[in-house]
């Protein structure tokens, strides 16, 4: 990822973020939050270490998508399990196979960073993404649950 794509990434991730969170919280928790999120775990952006952040394009070389690894799960800060922070698909482009494709493109990043496993969290309310993780062979490790009162 060059720079200039790695401003525009962080911003629209950012924006999706809060969105994500929102279901959850105050809007302006959220924004603070995804604020403080990508502080913590970006301090250094595109140089930030242990951290890759994927460009991936089709054939064309239009943009399709993006992600973002931590070589090292983010609690623990083993190197064992590599951590997907975000993947996402541009909207004319998803249902296509580009989503697969790019984490087929992280699992093998992660692999060649020594990483055994490759965790993840997804909002239960974003069904296409658990759809893919699940049909790719990942399993809940742990599940949070909440009813709007």
């Amino acid at each position: 990822m060059r720079q200039d794509e790695y401003e525009n990434y962080t911003t629209r991730r950012d924006m999706e973020y809060v969105e994500s969170l929102a279901e959850t919280m105050p809007a302006e928790a959220a924004m603070e939050k995804a604020r403080q999120d990508r502080a913590q775990f970006l301090p250094d952006g595109l140089a930030t270490e242990r951290h890759r952040l994927l460009v991936a394009e089709n054939t064309t070389g239009q943009v399709v998508g993006y992600a973002w690894v931590g070589l090292e799960e983010p609690r623990s800060k083993t190197t064992d399990t590599a951590w997907l922070y975000d993947i996402s698909v541009e909207e004319p482009y998803r249902r296509s196979g580009y989503g697969r494709a790019i984490l087929a493109a992280v699992e093998a990043v992660a692999r060649e960073a020594g990483a055994t496993r490759l965790g993840l969290n997804v909002f239960g309310h974003n069904a296409p993404a658990i759809s893919l993780y699940q049909t790719c062979g990942y399993d809940v490790t742990a599940q949070q649950m909440a009813k709007r009162l």
